[in-house]
């Protein structure tokens, strides 16, 4: 099979990369007059006709609430809404829907669970284990849990490469332990983290694990019964989907043992003045009128995914980030900020005398969408002693083509900015 280069549409991992940018209506338009090159994947993706339909089809044919009318648009309306949480049950192979919860994303997740699991189950004196590469939904909300109730945070630490130590992970777990929280890919480094193995080493002492999946859902399958996880959180936009709308799973006996999130219509089965008695899970974390268009959509975006070769598609996007770093490597005075040995479609770098932020608003005038800065992991760039990164991200829309335009970008913008 040829590349992606003009000869052919295929790829060497078998991709048709060029159809797969046919149903992206973004990636054709322009930037200050250029085409648009979006590199800019791990902060979003963007999306799909289907996905963009399904939005369009809710609110001009059956817009309606949910869960509560007897009438035509109600009843079509909470069809597709359960549906929904069905498809996102099966795609990440959760035990029942009742284990699905949908929120705004993946901090919303994560702040659910250390508002009521943390808030029930953390004391004074506990600990709360998570890796120094997290997200800082991923340690923020765990920070106010452990002022609040007292507890502490224990930090594995990274080697040079972006790996976790796994051994001094083991030597941090002790009878105070209560909970793992771990990122599953970093956002700023592109490492797939050994997260089933994270989990085994828990669960060997009772402890329960919350994995942030923000960064893993779109790039690879997420079986949450083979990971063994307790709670795994994800964003819709990070999947073709809506902004506004993700997932929360959670093992059903943890989810039932949890006290509401928040209170309102739906999340009861009765109220009076005196007592109200909650509704069952998943509705019982799902207070008020929920976002139906984007959970609609989400599963709209679960169905496209499916309907791809996610295999082929995966085994691309590694092809890309490999094709990616070592053009990088051939610019003098560009350091590879991430270079673990399993990794995932992110190419971070820092550039000898370039200040990151005036290489990416040049590349900004090429068309050429790039993240610079700390990528809300603060804790990693204090750890690498460096203020930030230049970040490229991949999906498998992007092609060779466009990574050639941006290493000759930067070679223009090295020129133009090096002190």
């Amino acid at each position: 099979m040829s590349s992606s280069a003009s000869t052919g549409t295929k790829t060497v991992s078998g991709f048709d990369v060029q159809e797969a940018r046919k149903i992206f209506p973004l990636l054709h338009v322009t930037a200050h007059n250029k085409p648009l090159i979006y590199f800019d994947n791990a902060a979003t993706s963007q999306k799909p006709e289907v996905v963009i339909d399904a939005l369009s089809t809710y609110y001009s044919e059956y817009n309606a609430n949910i869960h509560r009318g007897v009438h035509f648009l109600a009843q079509t309306a909470s069809q597709a809404y359960d549906e929904a949480r069905i498809k996102v049950q099966k795609f990440i192979h959760a035990q029942s829907e009742r284990e699905i919860i949908f929120t705004r994303g993946t901090t919303e997740s994560i702040n659910l669970v250390a508002s009521t699991w943390g808030r029930k189950n953390i004391s004074e004196g506990d600990e709360i284990i998570l890796s120094v590469m997290e997200h800082h939904s991923n340690i923020v909300p765990w920070q106010m849990l452990c002022e609040e109730q007292k507890a502490t945070l224990k930090i594995i630490p990274m080697n040079d490469n972006g790996e976790l130590l796994l051994e001094e992970y083991k030597k941090l777990i002790s009878s105070k332990t209560k909970l793992v929280a771990v990122v599953h890919v970093s956002n700023s480094l592109g490492t797939i983290n050994p997260v089933k193995e994270i989990i085994r080493i828990a669960h060997e002492k009772n402890i329960p694990v919350l994995v942030d999946g923000a960064q893993a859902i779109a790039h690879d399958t997420v079986d949450v019964q083979d990971l063994d996880c307790d709670f795994y959180a994800f964003s819709g936009h990070k999947m073709f989907g809506p902004t506004g709308i993700g997932c929360l799973y959670g093992k059903l006996h943890l989810l039932e043992s949890m006290p509401p999130y928040q209170g309102g219509g739906e999340m009861i089965q009765s109220v009076s003045f005196e007592k109200t008695t909650y509704n069952e899970v998943p509705f019982k974390f799902e207070a008020g009128t929920p976002n139906i268009a984007d959970a609609i959509a989400l599963g709209t975006a679960v169905d496209f995914l499916n309907s791809i070769d996610r295999k082929s598609a995966s085994a691309y996007e590694h092809e890309l980030m490999i094709y990616a770093s070592e053009k990088l490597k051939l610019i003098d005075g560009v350091k590879l900020i991430g270079t673990a040995e399993n990794k995932t479609s992110v190419v971070s770098f820092i550039i000898e005398g370039v200040n990151a932020m005036d290489a990416g608003m040049y590349l900004d005038t090429l068309g050429i969408a790039v993240r610079t800065g700390h990528h809300c992991t603060e804790p990693v760039m204090k750890r690498l002693h460096i203020p930030g990164t230049i970040r490229a991200s991949f999906m498998f829309y992007n092609t060779k083509e466009e990574v050639d335009v941006m290493i000759e970008g930067l070679n223009k913008a090295i020129k133009l900015l090096k002190k």
